[in-house]
């Protein structure tokens, strides 16, 4: 009897456990459920016509529910909407493993192929032979822009003769807009609509088109194509490209403006091993506290027994401790890292002090920096808000503010949405302090206005400056961009930690990977920011996070599943 078989009896026999020790609350409510069924209890009548068995079952506790997906890869079964008490019905009937309900999770390059080593001239890592365009790189996240010049397939052959997968039209893409390098484009939306209402088509797109920015951009670190000439507004200029250059890239769309629900992931881990793929690139998290009610370790662990290598983000909630997504055993769990790139900005004080910061903010002309000293104020003496320092959304008052460069406390409110606020106020420039939550790491914006991020330290001396100062003036200069100007890597703070709080033997996060300014590829519907006002677009972003780190690892994954090929993930064992 086989280790893997053991682990699927024990898994069940815990799944059934824990539900029949559960309390679940009665209310008429609906709410959507992922239902798992026990395959081989099937009865014969139905003749291995599993979806009919499914409809069957439902029925036996309800005549309206419908089913939103069924499932054959990632486990067999399917996800419905019920009453509380429909689903503690269904869980008594025959052959029901499990009734989860449904969970939502959210979302968590120039310069890191040559930080990491990966010379492009290596042959043992990127071979001219074809095997290197044969791998198949799945990610699921918030879709892609196919324009992107990161998906040209300039120099491809033809599409593997064993990818089953397809390109899915919706609204504003077509099915001819994938081609042998975007070889697959699907998208997930019944258990988002279901909970969440229709897809308001107006703010984002019905298919896998990338309204976002997000999923391109981590597609395009995974497997993007070489592109020459690129930046972000001229900063980290160079070639980009992704890791596994040459490799195929197939994109499943799963999160929407309101999240990324358990039944649509499911859904796309099911069809993305059905279409064969090599490797899953999943930059989400937030799933529950334990394996066998978390369906992105549930559906990682089917992938992983098909020899599918699963990566993904651990998390930004760092750096406290137990704060990690992902952690199943299974699960390649990445950590975000630093590199050797810098984007340095001046916080000039008018009493001679200079103080370095990081900032990407590009203006012409004399809107680059503000070489003369400018009246300074703290935000906190500008406001009527008892958080006024946060420069929330119409906290300043124009009067206090007009004119001036505004020093904002890092925290709660998006730091390129502080900078809005104070020029949407009057403000012509801002100096952003890091609070002791954050320490000393700096993460670099594409600011509305001249800015620049300051670490705490620096941020307790220029706020004394302001406090103390009967007269403060201030400047920002922007430095641009410097390489080789940092020890890395090194652990980025807002990397969530462990330990492994399910399994604490079993370490977790696997590695690190490049996680900070990161540039890659970018929607043609949002600016840098991502902010409504931000009109600017760009092909090229730099953004931090996990989910910039978990593409990289994809990336690797298949560059050395080009060179192996018969090369398969460790199968998980009671014993390792």
């Amino acid at each position: 009897m086989s280790s893997s078989f053991l682990f699927s009896a024990v898994f069940s026999f815990i799944i059934l456990l824990h539900l029949g020790l559960c309390h679940v609350s009665h209310g008429a409510q609906h709410a959507t459920y992922i239902v798992h069924m026990a395959q081989s209890q099937m009865p014969s009548s139905f003749d291995f016509h599993s979806h009919l068995w499914y409809d069957s079952s439902l029925r036996s506790v309800s005549e309206s529910a419908q089913l939103l997906y069924t499932y054959n890869n990632a486990i067999h079964g399917f996800s419905t909407r019920l009453t509380p008490q429909e689903a503690d019905s269904l869980m008594t009937q025959p052959g029901v493993i499990s009734v989860l309900p449904e969970q939502r999770y959210e979302l968590h390059t120039t310069r890191t192929p040559q930080f990491l080593g990966l010379d492009i001239h290596n042959a043992d890592l990127f071979p001219e032979t074809g095997s290197s365009s044969d791998v198949v790189v799945g990610v699921l996240d918030t879709g892609v822009w196919p324009e992107s010049k990161s998906f040209s397939d300039k120099g491809f052959g033809p599409i593997p003769s064993t990818w089953k997968g397809g390109c899915e039209a919706g609204t504003n893409f077509t099915a001819s807009q994938c081609n042998r390098k975007l070889i697959g484009a699907r998208f997930f939306a019944r258990g988002y609509e279901a909970t969440m209402g229709p897809v308001d088509e107006s703010k984002e797109s019905r298919s896998p088109r990338d309204d976002d920015g997000h999923g391109t951009h981590t597609s395009s670190t995974a497997g993007g194509s070489v592109v020459e000439g690129a930046s972000l507004l001229g900063f980290a200029s160079g070639r980009a490209r992704g890791m596994a250059q040459h490799a195929r890239v197939a994109v499943y769309k799963v999160c929407w403006e309101g999240g990324c629900f358990s039944s649509d992931i499911l859904a796309a881990i099911d069809k993305a091993i059905d279409d064969n793929v090599d490797v899953l690139s999943m930059s989400l998290g937030g799933g529950t506290s334990d394996y066998y009610r978390d369906s992105v370790a549930i559906g990682a662990f089917a992938a992983m027994e098909r020899g599918i290598l699963v990566s993904c983000s651990a998390g930004n909630s760092g750096p406290s401790s137990f704060t990690l997504s992902n952690v199943a055993p299974w699960i390649t769990t990445v950590g975000a890292g630093t590199i050797d790139r810098d984007f340095p900005a001046v916080a000039i004080l008018g009493n001679g002090k200079n103080y370095s910061g990081v900032s990407l903010f590009k203006g012409g002309g004399d809107h680059h920096a503000h070489k003369t000293l400018l009246p300074f104020v703290y935000a906190g003496n500008a406001s009527n808000a008892t958080n006024g320092n946060l420069c929330g959304t119409g906290s300043l008052i124009p009067e206090k503010v007009k004119g001036k460069i505004v020093m904002c406390d890092r925290g709660v409110n998006a730091r390129v949405q502080k900078g809005e606020v104070v020029k949407a106020a009057g403000g012509l420039g801002m100096i952003l302090a890091n609070t002791a939550e954050n320490g000393e790491e700096l993460v670099a914006d594409a600011h509305l206005l001249p800015a620049t991020a300051v670490g705490g330290k620096a941020g307790d001396i220029i706020r004394h400056y302001l406090l103390t100062d009967p007269n403060p003036t201030a400047s920002v200069l922007i430095q641009g961009t410097l390489v080789n100007v940092q020890p890395s890597p090194v652990v980025a703070a807002f990397s969530s930690r462990g330990p492994n709080s399910i399994t604490p033997n079993i370490l977790k996060p696997d590695l690190i990977a490049p996680g900070v300014n990161i540039l890659a590829g970018w929607t043609g519907s949002k600016g840098p920011t991502g902010l409504a006002s931000d009109t600017r677009r760009v092909e090229f972003n730099i953004i931090s996070g996990t989910s910039m780190s978990c593409p990289h690892v994809s990336g690797l994954a298949a560059l050395l599943k080009s060179v192996h090929p018969d090369g398969a993930p460790r199968r998980f064992d009671r014993r390792s």
